[in-house]
């Protein structure tokens, strides 16, 4: 299974050149400013991608997820099969399980917050064992996290991730932490499209599973 990972596109995304794949996995933040048209517009290019199969999750710029729900999804899949939109919840495609996580630790007054410590622990525990492709906003802690020499990533996501040993671990948030990494059986992928400037000079990450 070839699978093509992308974070952060932040309404930029008709600048993105996406290669053909099995999945595009998509990290959230495809908002700037959190509209119901700016999904919409979203979902257009995206049924236009050379994949079979198209995940989302969302992100902190991705308001309408969290406050008018029904209708964001209906923005997102525009009733095309090959579109799912997972929030703590698993699909399993040709036997490989991918699970989305929108949440991020509490910053500012953003979408999808949750504070340190037992309210996003709860959210972490919701991780099912059986998980091959993790789907995250944010960054596990210490791994492609770092902003201006501070790490930004979740200690209780490490913590699970640690319990069940996903495969990958795909997500974005931090855009200063593009690129890959393996720690023990997990390769952990920041598919930030965007830098830190909100400048769409990344590419798309390819894997194959």
């Amino acid at each position: 299974m070839k699978i093509i990972a992308i974070a952060d596109t932040h309404g930029l995304h008709h600048q993105i050149t996406v290669p053909t794949g099995d999945v595009l996995v998509v990290a959230g933040d495809i908002c700037s400013y959190g509209t119901l048209a700016e999904i919409e517009e979203f979902s257009e290019w995206l049924r236009d991608q050379p994949c079979r199969n198209k995940i989302v999750i969302a992100g902190n710029h991705d308001e309408p997820f969290q406050w008018e729900n029904n209708s964001a999804l209906q923005a997102l899949t525009l009733e095309n099969p090959t579109i799912t939109y997972r929030q703590d919840n698993s699909i399993k495609i040709e036997g490989v399980t991918f699970y989305g996580s929108p949440w991020t630790p509490t910053f500012t007054d953003w979408y999808f917050m949750a504070d340190r410590g037992s309210v996003i622990r709860e959210k972490r525990a919701m991780i099912p064992e059986n998980t091959d492709v993790l789907i995250t906003h944010g960054p596990p802690a210490a791994i492609l996290d770092n902003v201006r020499g501070i790490p930004q990533g979740c200690a209780d996501l490490l913590e699970r991730i640690q319990q069940i040993n996903p495969k990958y671990n795909v997500f974005g948030h931090i855009h200063e932490g593009y690129g890959s990494t393996r720690r023990n059986n997990t390769v952990f992928i920041n598919a930030s499209v965007c830098d830190g400037r909100y400048r769409p000079v990344n590419s798309p990450v390819v894997f194959d599973l």
